[in-house]
């Protein structure tokens, strides 16, 4: 499990678009135009570049990402 992909994304703000649905869990996200919302077990979510994300609560979230570039760049970390 990861606990934080900064480290992977290698930058403060996530460059990557992501296209996916969450699965479990709770997902805030805070985009650097000063944009946020909370993404929930069995919402859809895009999310433009520019952005952080972490989870809300005690429960993993777990989703599943189907912009295939997305999956491929995070799969080599």
């Amino acid at each position: 499990m990861v606990d934080c992909i900064k480290p992977v994304a290698g930058t403060d703000s996530c460059q990557l678009h992501h296209v996916g649905v969450i699965q479990s869990g709770t997902m805030h996200v805070a985009h650097d135009d000063g944009t946020e919302q909370d993404i929930r077990a069995g919402q859809a979510y895009v999310i433009e570049p520019e952005h952080d994300a972490w989870v809300v609560g005690d429960e993993p979230v777990v989703g599943f990402e189907f912009d295939p570039r997305t999956a491929e760049e995070y799969a080599k970390g």
